[in-house]
């Protein structure tokens, strides 16, 4: 046994959460509690050091979403938006800290997620390392300094297995740029242009997304002005960044009141 904070993983297979496995079992402030997978999936029922491809280490993964988060401090969660809404529920009877990295939520997965908020302590962000919260604000603030001479766009680059677009970090940065203007996202997002589309209407803020290869993540923010142009941007070399983010805000969330956090939070980021 250990006094330290346990950590649930789930969808403890995939690339993300292979990584986190590993983060959490090298850590001393942690310590890994358990590793969720679908039902049916070949891990179930294996030790998951084994299941990964290394020694034993003493933890078993399980289907079991309710006995698994039993007893644990908190749960990191990529996985997809269906299978965290439903993890929230469970993570807010349990008591469990929920950390949530799955980008693709819908406003109704928003919706549901900052109602279970209410009782249980969630942190969400679309990106957890410390450098793209930081582009994040800087966003806000460049945005909130220049008027509607200049565009802005988002362009965004991942492997080719990501499956939504735009990312979840850009779509943070394009809500940072937003709140910075005082608009609503939803009322200037410009995304998914192909063929005649016309001129680019002013104030919009617009996306672009690159897939391929194995780009871990790449962000640039683009205000663009006659005869000028500004680029915040942040890269990635390696997921790990992600991981060390997420275990931050597992433990920064041991004690907090129920509410919906951000990585701003954790971070000492956010406005007063």
């Amino acid at each position: 046994m250990t006094d330290l904070p346990g950590i649930v993983i789930t969808g403890g297979s995939g690339r993300m959460g292979q990584m986190l496995i590993k983060s959490v079992l090298e850590s001393d402030v942690c310590a890994l509690a358990g590793v969720l997978e679908r039902s049916g999936h070949a891990w179930v029922g294996q030790d998951v050091g084994v299941a990964m491809g290394g020694a034993a280490v003493g933890v078993v993964v399980s289907d079991d979403v309710g006995a698994t988060f039993e007893g644990a401090q908190a749960v990191i969660d990529f996985t997809a938006p269906a299978a965290t809404v439903a993890f929230a529920e469970v993570a807010a009877r349990a008591g469990v800290v929920h950390v949530i990295g799955t980008t693709g939520l819908s406003e109704d997965d928003i919706t549901a997620l900052d109602a279970t908020a209410q009782n249980g302590v969630i942190v969400r962000a679309g990106n957890m390392s410390l450098g793209v919260n930081l582009l994040v604000q800087l966003t806000k603030k460049v945005a909130a300094a220049l008027d509607e001479d200049f565009d802005i766009e988002v362009i965004e680059a991942h492997h080719h297995h990501k499956v939504d677009a735009p990312s979840g970090t850009a779509l943070m940065l394009g809500e940072a740029a937003a709140e910075g203007r005082g608009v609503a996202l939803k009322d200037v997002s410009d995304s998914g242009r192909d063929g005649i589309t016309g001129a680019r209407t002013r104030g919009d803020i617009g996306f672009s997304a690159i897939r391929g290869g194995d780009i871990v993540g790449e962000h640039d923010v683009l205000f663009a002005a006659a005869g000028e142009r500004i680029k915040l941007t942040h890269i990635a070399t390696d997921r790990a960044i992600f991981a060390r983010g997420a275990l931050k805000a597992a433990i920064w969330g041991q004690g907090k009141p129920a509410g919906a956090y951000s990585m701003l939070d954790v971070l000492g980021l956010a406005d007063e």
